[in-house]
């Protein structure tokens, strides 16, 4: 099974909306194997947006994460990666597909709600810098026979 990171952002907990980001990705079939709630060090910021370095919108970026708590998950299932980017929908909320968290919920891209890896080889190295070692729990929920073909 493959693990991705998703990051609720500033704009989603102050909202209010991290049990029906959540839920929707339990929802979906999903599995929660990591959680926390924190302020995200500029530090941190910096390592995880590294890549976006020297663009005009990094400043702003490392301004905007680090304003507010954020919840930091790690969620586990098959094509997990893809599955949930496509529940999160579109970067931009207005381009995004109805249905997706983005569209429903969202409008502005500078207020997207929620970070998602974008590729396994992404979602390892961005769980490696969020969570350590042990804070990630291996387990089986009854029932995902009728979720994942075996």
């Amino acid at each position: 099974m493959e693990r991705s990171l998703v990051i609720i952002k500033p704009d989603g907990v102050q909202r209010g909306l991290v049990g029906e980001i959540i839920g929707r990705l339990e929802r979906r079939g999903l599995r929660l194997v990591g959680l926390k709630f924190l302020a995200v060090e500029v530090s941190l910021a910096e390592q995880h947006y590294a890549v976006h370095q020297g663009k005009p919108f990094y400043e702003g970026l490392i301004r905007y994460i680090t304003s507010a708590p954020v919840v930091v998950m790690a969620w586990e299932g098959k094509k997990v990666v893809e599955a949930v980017r496509q529940t999160v929908g579109a970067t931009n909320p207005t381009a995004a597909v109805p249905g997706t968290i983005r569209a429903d919920l969202g409008i502005d891209i500078g207020r997207n709600l929620i970070h998602a890896s974008d590729s396994v080889a992404t979602a390892e190295f961005e769980l490696g810098l969020w969570f350590k070692p042990g804070e990630i729990v291996d387990w089986a929920r009854d029932g995902e026979r009728w979720v994942f073909e075996a």
